[in-house]
């Protein structure tokens, strides 16, 4: 039945041949047809599924095209390929008018719990690749789409098809190992392939324990049968030769026209010469959802067939402007595979830089043209373009006319030399000459879908039959406000032989011409400018090569062999992984599931789009839309508040602010905030106040028309400007042990420095939700949040309400992800939510966008610490002082305790004798900063290694002998006097140093050092101890709710929250063994605060110990009052039992608690233990470094953890992996810009990178120590949630070896053995720290009247 919207009294249309009006959209999805006689510009395709469809397994992470969170399929007929196309899209960017006759695929629409699942589904929640399941309807429809077009697939053409998705809980193994199964390449070689780690090859271990590599078995997978699939629309395929005829929608503000012909795009030009042309929308639709641009009129060419044309010319292959960039990347490719080598160099410069361009969403769908026509100044192809002179034809009504492009093609910041009334028609790529050579090069923070720091394109043509140029062309994105050509440079090396004095001159001539002011937007000034001498560099040498190759007579200079990986393109072998974990005894029964690698038991309906998160749920009938109004000012008083325009806006109910608070606006866990701004804001992203409306996107243009004014007060932003203003929260926390005087006095050597960590944003794909209904009557009110902490969200709500706690409900089905950030920073918007809910008494809801999130809700604290260490020369540690400062924010929230974790972990597994550690919060203008897993345990250790690595440096010795001799035994007391037992952290460091062949790879790093110049490798072992417990002791408590249906059936309920950790998973579990029954009569619905009341956040890693002991008690009351029934009724089954005592009157209900024993610490005289036990691990990493650009590639990484007897295997490697990932981007990646001004330039995917699937490391294995019960927790296992992360530090560590390697050899005699690298260790810091001939150092200080573009905070 087709889906009808626009008209009252829907016509039923049957069969009859659509009616072609210009206002009726028609499309398909999922094998129904919608018609709809009235939709609106504006809307994009994930609205009208969600909103208007209820389809709501494609979900929103981002909004702008960087996550994959929303990739649906589209189909539709291509008429000039004569066949149909299936494509992945972001359903966030699609608007729904460009879908006209396009069938599109959502995830519900392969497969679901209910029928069957589709293999992609099947594969992806049975290999363990699905933890929160927010990402994972993306990720299968990116595959799926993959399928659709290529059956068999190849390892390296399934990695290529997640370039556009993200995940922020699995760290990527599971999802590339399951997918693998599907490769015509993939699968186990059965030890017949070439790969040296493949599983077979692993020695042999003859102990009595049984160790089994396979998480899950293929064997029992679904075929894949493209067959099944569902057919292409016929309805469709029979307008195939219909003539296409022009559209046009209205929308309440903008007008959508889809121009059919040339012509009558011409004819709009002429008439509306500011019209904006759109095909893909990936650039447009982010300007109206961020930057609130309003385009009245849009027009969209996509149909044009001169528009889309591709033709093979004499000098080149010309492209029409509509190309997607799919198409051009297939071209070309074709091209390079079929022509002579010679032809092809232009071509292979632009390959290079579309093979890391964007994701397959955005490529499919984003045009030649409008990459070229948005001018962006670090645009990646444009440098190409203009360095090859791309021809470009233009035409207008009545006029044609083609200009290469060159240094005029784009005069000013974002403009070209088109006329208004002018349209590029087509862009013609040229074949390169005979003894032409071309290269592109382009740097980011991550190699995948990443915006370019700097890019460019470089041209070479030397007169014939010898090495003197003839034409040189380098041109620069990301060096000025437009793409631009180093004429100067250029000009003078005419005629001049290809050999090192010219290299010299080129080097020389680029660091005068392409200068960057100190306060050039973007910042990384050393950088940018060293790049454009290093991409030149790099060049010369590959021109170098391929003259060589040429064996030309001239005196042209030969290439240093040790020179040649720098002319290597990137290039990474397939992953190879393994993990290893214990099986279970051999007489377990089948039913007990504990330790065995149970699948996350909502995996499936995650992977079906089933799974239900808080914005899932249904609409309720008369539901409103709330935005958060929020402060543009770091420091500032409040004058006025003007909503008068606002109100104007469609749809508007009401403006909430602290006025309409009926009880208290103190709100906080130290009560040092307020639920809305009254008279003074203290951070840019402080909530003033809210408005209420019946649709979002009516709520985001009224909260953008309130107006505020301000009287800026002095702002403090960075860790310096808090210590020099002395503005701190609470005092300076210590602790002290030793005599410090006598251990400095006794050391060999002192060295002293300081390191600084950045932050870090939790970037959860599920951004912070609430819906709030209330009830009615008696101040009752029923809340849906995506939160850790239901109990403070019920506890805030109340306050602010002014009614007691039990009037107040929090439910939490799911969250897609949380990871500390929702831990108390999710209050801001649930009680904002609930005050709109009072005020209006109908269902309120609010869920952030991305950028509204980043912006407002902090995230891992930065931190800066001076550290002053005294050793013996044979490196052991005798004194240490380290004073530690973290930037808080502009509320305590939990700052504290984080601090006091970071202080408890200074030692990271290191003894030493005399110690003080000291703290202090600095009280700052930026959004307050939070929980986020390590919880300041990563920064106390990441600046214990610090140090340590500078001592063996120091020292000349081996690294990892000297962490060796400093490091804890059983037994010994810690800094904070707690005795360490059952220490197996020396089990774990074995047994890394042994799996990952430590001693023979340190060597074989050695000899690549000596035989590569520009890049070089670091090895590094790591080891880390993480306290579990909360140190606040009374959160150390949990309970839980058991119903026994008469059916036999459990309904299950605790404290704890799942967000993908498996929590629920592994409670199931317990109770499965407690009760002695299988896990399918057990269930979970959710957890709430009419069940379990007072719960503690689901954090610090404890909630399986606490939660899963709870569970075991309230099982054990279950058991003891089914006894006499059992005994009654011994051979009588778990149901009779039940049964019998229904009808005997037994309650078959029980509550269960578990406090954590023997906790507290004291400061004041340093004694008591403030955790239960530590978790241990170790890692071993090897990456390989660029010392011209600062790329680095993760090799190998070797994990050995031990968490105890693992409750289920599959869950806890997911968390080593996942916490270790998180690590990799804490450490490598990550980076937070603050402006000055304390604001923040990083809100999103595009300018924020977390890890992607190239990210993780090419050879990745874990293994669980085995024989290692933890006789302090359920079932003898551990916490494992947040220990790992850590470990990720061994990547950073194995960075800084690699830069001494490079300093060693390029450095002069000066260069000093220790330098700084702060974390992040991203491209920037590595290339800075690679001292060498291309380091364009001296950039001018900065003018007094100037500021830099970002600041460290």
């Amino acid at each position: 039945m087709p889906v009808f919207f626009g008209s009252e009294t829907p016509e039923v249309q049957g069969l009859r041949p659509m009616k072609t009006t210009a206002d009726e959209l028609v499309f398909f999805v999922n094998g129904k047809k919608v018609v709809d006689k009235n939709v609106d510009p504006e809307t994009t395709l994930l609205a009208y599924l969600r909103r208007k469809l209820g389809l709501c397994g494609t979900k929103l992470g981002c909004g702008e095209g960087g996550c994959g969170a929303c990739t649906v399929m589209l189909s539709k007929y291509d008429r000039l390929q004569n066949k149909i196309v299936h494509f992945s899209v972001n359903a966030c960017l699609a608007p729904v008018c460009s879908l006209h006759h396009v069938a599109v695929t959502t995830v519900e629409g392969i497969g679901s719990t209910k029928t069957r699942l589709h293999p992609v589904q099947e594969r992806i929640a049975k290999s363990h690749g699905s933890q929160c399941g927010f990402c994972t309807p993306g990720i299968v429809m990116s595959m799926y789409t993959l399928l659709r077009n290529q059956p068999e697939p190849t390892i390296e053409e399934i990695e290529d098809a997640f370039q556009g998705n993200l995940c922020r809980c699995t760290g990527y193994r599971p999802i590339l190992q399951g997918f693998r199964t599907f490769a015509r390449d993939g699968g186990c070689c059965g030890g017949k392939g070439e790969n040296p780690n493949c599983c077979m090859n692993q020695k042999e271990d003859h102990t009595h324990l049984t160790l089994s590599p396979a998480l899950f078995n293929p064997e029992g997978f679904m075929p894949l049968d493209a067959t099944q699939e569902p057919i292409f629309p016929p309805e469709l395929l029979r307008l195939k030769d219909t003539p296409q005829k022009q559209l046009r929608f209205e929308g309440e503000r903008v007008t959508w026209i889809q121009a059919a012909t040339l012509k009558e795009l011409l004819d709009l030009k002429a008439q509306h010469p500011n019209v904006k042309l759109v095909v893909g929308n990936t650039e447009i639709g982010i300007e109206m959802k961020f930057k609130n641009k309003l385009f009245p009129v849009i027009v969209c060419p996509a149909w044009i067939p001169e528009l889309n044309a591709v033709e093979h010319r004499q000098e080149g292959i010309c492209f029409g402007a509509a190309c997607p960039l799919i198409s051009v990347e297939k071209t070309l490719a074709e091209a390079v595979d079929k022509l002579p080598t010679h032809k092809t160099e232009v071509f292979r410069g632009v390959l290079e830089q579309l093979r890391w361009f964007a994701g397959k969403q955005v490529k499919s769908v984003a045009s030649l043209g409008g990459n070229i026509i948005t001018a962006s100044p670090i645009s990646d192809l444009n440098p190409v373009f203009m360095a090859c002179g791309a021809k470009m034809t233009l035409v207008s009504q009545g006029t044609k006319r083609t200009v290469r492009m060159d240094h005029t093609f784009f005069p000013a910041y974002r403009k070209t030399l088109l006329k208004p009334e002018e349209i590029l028609l087509s862009v013609e790529i040229p074949y390169s000459r005979e003894g032409e050579y071309f290269s592109a090069f382009k740097q980011a923070s991550r190699r995948e879908d990443d915006i370019a720091k700097v890019t460019c394109g470089m041209r070479v043509l030397f007169k014939s039959g010898s090495t003197e140029v003839e034409e040189l062309a380098v041109c620069f994105g990301g060096m000025a406000d437009r793409t631009v050509s180093a004429l100067g440079t250029t000009q003078r090396q005419l005629s001049k032989v290809w050999n090192e004095e010219l290299l010299q001159d080129v080097s020389a001539s680029l660091a005068k011409e392409m200068c960057l002011a100190p306060d050039a937007p973007g910042g990384m000034v050393e950088f940018r400018r060293t790049l454009t001498l290093s991409f030149f560099f790099k060049f010369y040498l590959t021109v170098l090569q391929k003259l060589g190759k040429a064996d030309l007579e001239d005196k042209c200079a030969k290439l240093d062999p040790t020179y040649a990986s720098a002319t290597l393109l990137f290039h990474k072998d397939p992953p190879a992984n393994v993990q290893f974990f214990q099986e279970v005894p051999s007489g377990q029964s089948e039913e007990d599931m504990v330790g065995r690698p149970l699948v996350h038991l909502s995996a499936t309906m995650q992977a079906s789009g089933e799974a239900v998160y808080c914005d899932d749920m249904p609409r309720h009938e008369n539901e409103l839309s709330l935005r958060l109004v929020t402060s543009t000012k770091a420091h500032a008083r409040i004058k006025s508040i003007d909503t008068s325009e606002a109100q104007r806006v469609p749809g508007f109910v009401c403006f909430v602010s602290a006025d309409d608070i009926p009880g208290s606006n103190v709100t906080g866990i130290f009560n040092d905030e307020t639920v809305f701004a009254k008279d003074e804001v203290t951070c840019i992203g402080h909530i003033i106040g809210a408005v209420v409306t019946d649709t979002p996107e009516h709520a985001q243009r009224a909260a953008q028309a309130v107006k505020i004014t301000y009287e800026e007060l002095p702002a403090i932003i960075t860790i310096e400007d808090a210590i020099k203003n002395q503005s701190f929260h609470g005092s300076e926390l210590k602790i002290e042990k030793g005599n410090l005087k006598e251990g400095f006095a006794e050391a060999d050597n002192i060295i002293s420095g300081e390191v600084y960590i950045g932050g870090q944003d939790h970037f959860y794909l599920e951004t912070h939700c609430t819906i709030a209904i209330p009830k009615g009557e008696a101040g009752e009110m029923e809340l849906f949040v995506s939160t850790q902490n239901t109990m403070k969200t019920q506890s805030f709500v109340a306050k602010m309400l002014g009614v007691p706690e039990n009037r107040i409900l929090v439910r939490v089905k799911r969250m897609g992800g949380g990871f500390g950030g929702k831990e108390t920073r999710s209050t801001l918007l649930s009680t904002a939510v609930a005050l709109a809910a009072h005020k209006t008494g109908r269902p309120v809801r609010c869920m952030l966008d991305r950028d509204e999130d980043m912006l407002i809700t902090g995230g891992r604290h930065p931190f800066l610490a001076r550290y002053k260490v005294g050793f013996m020369n044979t490196g052991k540690v005798v004194a240490l002082e380290v004073d530690h400062y973290s930037n808080a924010g502009n509320s305590q929230d939990l700052s504290q305790a984080i601090m006091e974790r970071a202080l408890f972990h200074m030692d990271n597994c290191y003894k030493i004798p005399n110690i003080r550690g000291t703290g202090r919060l600095c009280k700052t203008n930026v959004s307050s900063n939070t929980a986020f897993r390590g919880f300041g345990g990563p920064q106390g250790m990441l600046i214990a290694e610090y140090w340590m690595s500078e001592v063996a440096v120091t020292c000349g010795l081996p690294a990892e002998e000297v962490r060796r001799q400093n490091m804890y035994e059983e037994g010994d007391l810690t800094h904070f006097n707690q005795k360490l037992e059952g220490f197996t952290l020396t089990r774990c460091w074995e047994e890394c140093l042994a799996s990952s062949q430590y001693e023979a790879r340190r060597k074989e790093v050695e000899k690549f050092n000596k035989e590569n110049c520009w890049k070089k490798r670091g090895l590094c072992i790591i080891p880390t101890k993480f306290g579990i417990s909360f140190t606040v002791p009374f959160l150390n408590q949990a309970g839980a709710l058991v119903h026994v249906y008469t059916d036999g059936s459990v309904l299950l309920t605790h404290g704890g929250t799942e967000m993908g950790q498996g929590l629920h998973t592994k409670m199931i579990q317990v109770a499965s063994r407690a009760l002695n029954i299988s896990t399918s009569k057990i269930h979970i619905s959710e957890t709430s605060t009419n069940t379990v009341p007072n719960t503690s956040p689901t954090a610090a890693s404890v909630s399986t110990d606490i939660n899963g002991q709870a569970v075991y008690e309230a099982c054990q009351t279950i058991l003891k009052r089914l006894e006499p029934f059992k005994k009654k009724k011994p051979s009588g089954s778990w149901e009779d039992w039940v049964t019998d005592a229904y009808l005997g009157a037994v309650s078959l209900s029980a509550t269960g608690f578990y406090r954590t024993p023997d906790l507290g610490y004291s400061f004041k005289t340093n004694s008591g233990n403030p955790f239960h036990y530590f978790s241990y691990g170790v890692a071993c990493s090897e990456v390989e470094i660029d010392c011209l650009t600062g790329d680095h590639k993760n090799l190998r990484t070797d994990i050995v953890m031990d968490v105890g007897s693992s409750l289920n295997p599959a869950i806890d490697i997911g968390q080593v992996e996942g916490a270790f990932v998180q690590g990799l981007g804490l450490f490598t990646l990550e980076e937070l810009h603050y402006s000055p001004e304390g604001s923040l330039h990083t809100r999103g995917p595009s300018t924020y990178k977390i890890p992607a699937f190239g990210s993780i490391p090419v050879q990745f294995s874990v293994s669980l120590l085995r024989d290692c019960p933890n006789k302090k927790a359920i079932y003898a296992s551990k916490a494992v949630g947040e220990p790992p992360l850590f470990l990720a530090a061994s990547i950073f560590f194995a960075i800084k070896d690699a830069i001494l390697a490079a300093r060693a050899q390029h450095g002069k005699d000066n260069t000093s053995k220790l330098f700084c690298l702060d974390s992040p260790a991203t491209p920037e810091k590595i290339r800075n720290a690679c001292v060498n001939e291309f380091t364009v150092s001296g950039v001018p200080d900065m003018p007094k009247n100037c500021k830099p573009w970002c600041l460290r905070i």
